[in-house]
C-alpha cells in the first residue's frame, strides 16, 4: 500500500452565522465563509480529487476549488451533518435558554443526552466512518481533500484515534480548518488540526 494523505477541511462561516446545522439545513457560505475557505488553501493545490458533503455549505466551494483546478469531484451522502432534531437552526444560546439542562446533558453525555430527534451519535459514526474507510480504499496512494462538517471530521478523527463517540465534542474544529491524516503501510497518523495549507 503506497503513502495516502487525506487532507479534511470543515466548510466556511455559512449565511446567518453560528447555528446548529445538521444535515436537515442546507445554507449557503457567507462571504465571510467564502473568504475563509479560500485563504485555507491558498494558492497551493496539492489535491488529486476532492469528496465533499452533499449539503451546499460544502459542494459550491468544493465545485470551485475542483474548476479552478480539474480535479475529480465527487459527493458522499454519509459526509452530511449529523442531524441535531429539535436543535436545527437555533443557536447555543437559543438552546440554553429553552432548556440549560438539556444543553449541558448534551456536552456532558452526547452518545445518551441526544436532543430530541437528533440522530443516534453511534450511528452517525458508522456512517460516516464506512465511507471513509470506502474513500482510503478507492484513493490509495493518493492525496485527497474531503470537504465537510465538524460533526463528520470530529468522527473521523474519533475513528482513526480509535476513541469513543462520547469524546468528539471534546475535539475544536475551526471554520476552515484543515485537519490531515497520513497513511502509511495501513498505519494512520493525524498529523495537524485546525491548519491551513
Amino acid at each position: 500500500m503506497s503513502e495516502t494523505i487525506i487532507d479534511l477541511i470543515r466548510h466556511g462561516e455559512p449565511v446567518g452565522g453560528r447555528a446548529y446545522r445538521g444535515h436537515n439545513i442546507d445554507d449557503a457560505l457567507s462571504e465571510k465563509g467564502w473568504q475563509q475557505m479560500w485563504q485555507a488553501v491558498g494558492d497551493d493545490c496539492p489535491w488529486e480529487s476532492i469528496v465533499t458533503s452533499p449539503l451546499s455549505r460544502c459542494t459550491s466551494f468544493a465545485r470551485a476549488l475542483a474548476e479552478d483546478y480539474e480535479l475529480s469531484l465527487s459527493a458522499e451522502d454519509n459526509f452530511k451533518e449529523v442531524g441535531f432534531g429539535d436543535w436545527e437552526g437555533k443557536t447555543p444560546e437559543q438552546i440554553k435558554s429553552d432548556n440549560l439542562k438539556q444543553y449541558e446533558d448534551f456536552y456532558k453525555d452526547p452518545v445518551n443526552c441526544r436532543p430530541p430527534g437528533a440522530e443516534p451519535l453511534d450511528d452517525f459514526v458508522s456512517r460516516v466512518s464506512a465511507s471513509y474507510e470506502k474513500c482510503i480504499s478507492e484513493q490509495n496512494g493518493k492525496h485527497l481533500l474531503i470537504v465537510a462538517h465538524a460533526g463528520v471530521i470530529r468522527a473521523i478523527i474519533a475513528h482513526v484515534l480509535q476513541a469513543p463517540a462520547a469524546a468528539m465534542y471534546k475535539i475544536k474544529v475551526a471554520n476552515a480548518g484543515i485537519t490531515r491524516i497520513r497513511i502509511d503501510k495501513n498505519t494512520s497518523t493525524l498529523e495537524f488540526i485546525n491548519g491551513t495549507l
